[in-house]
């Protein structure tokens, strides 16, 4: 059998023998006794990888988004957020940890605007934005990272320059009325790109020439290149490299200490986990539990996951 993944705690608990590649490239041949974790994302990477999110505690300040009993349907009509309540303060990140299919992706869409709530509110720095569209909440200072880049993030036809500027592309400086500044777009995407370090040769290329990895940098770069209130971070590293996943894990967390307040979903426990100052844990479509990150052991929010109750 050949295993083929990105996950690394996969391939060290059932491959017999592993082989890591890079950029098209067998770089080394190993075993699990051989090496460890570490060890394979180095060679993956070319560097040492920190696996673990190194950062201060948080400091939270004001409240920037805030979900009121929020009722939501999936597209059976059956309801799949069940009366949710939570708050993101500036200056933390809130983690949503639970099982995929319980309320996770209703629960996004019906904050950014892409499917309408049954009941409830949505508030972004105290302002109702409940009926609102996406894109009046994007001008709220609202910015999603979405769990599919390639359905919903990045329109791979496209150059990477328009990429960038999907949300922005009609207001100045990249537009004065229905006439494009072409130099502007194309200076703010050369800054964009060496921030983030999306490897490409130029704006021009087409998003679908880059990797996996540079692609979801692409649409972490658009998102926080706008400077948002608030950061709605739905499966943001999912599918891609070790490498980007660090720089994408350190550009969230820098973000954070600079006031943003994100709202983190992910399937990956081991992300909610390391990312968050508070995780609350949802089950068929209810918040089951909020904790602080220093309550958040692996097992209670495992059990409470899964229905159950944690002592």
């Amino acid at each position: 059998m050949i295993f083929i993944t990105h996950k690394l705690g996969e391939v060290m608990e059932i491959a017999d023998r592993i082989t890591v590649m890079r950029r098209g490239k067998v770089v080394d041949s190993t075993t699990p006794k051989q090496s460890t974790a570490a060890d394979l994302a180095r060679m993956m990477v070319g560097r040492a990888v920190l696996l673990r999110v190194e950062k201060k505690p948080a400091t939270p300040g004001a409240v920037r988004l805030q979900v009121c009993d929020l009722v939501v349907a999936d597209d059976r009509r059956q309801v799949a957020v069940d009366g949710v309540s939570l708050e993101v303060r500036s200056g933390e990140i809130v983690g949503i940890a639970g099982v995929e299919g319980n309320g996770q992706i209703e629960l996004v869409e019906a904050i950014s605007g892409l499917r309408t709530a049954k009941t409830g509110r949505v508030l972004i720095e105290g302002r109702d934005v409940t009926r609102r569209s996406t894109r009046l909440r994007l001008r709220e200072g609202l910015s999603v990272i979405p769990p599919d880049r390639h359905r919903q993030g990045v329109i791979l036809e496209l150059p990477i320059a328009d990429n960038l500027v999907l949300e922005e592309y009609d207001r100045r400086p990249f537009a004065n009325w229905i006439v494009r500044n072409l130099r502007a777009v194309s200076d703010y995407a050369r800054r964009l790109i060496k921030e983030f370090d999306i490897r490409a040769s130029s704006p021009s290329e087409q998003a679908s020439s880059l990797s996996g990895g540079n692609q979801q940098k692409l649409v972490v770069a658009r998102e926080l290149g706008t400077e948002p209130q608030v950061l709605v971070a739905s499966q943001p590293t999912r599918g891609i490299d070790v490498g980007s996943i660090e720089f994408i894990h350190n550009q969230i967390v820098q973000q954070r200490d600079k006031g943003l307040a994100v709202l983190l979903v992910s399937s990956e426990l081991d992300e909610v986990l390391s990312l968050s100052d508070r995780v609350a844990v949802i089950y068929r479509g209810k918040i089951v539990a909020l904790l602080d990150a220093k309550d958040a052991d692996r097992e209670r929010i495992g059990l409470l996951m899964a229905g159950g109750e944690a002592a």
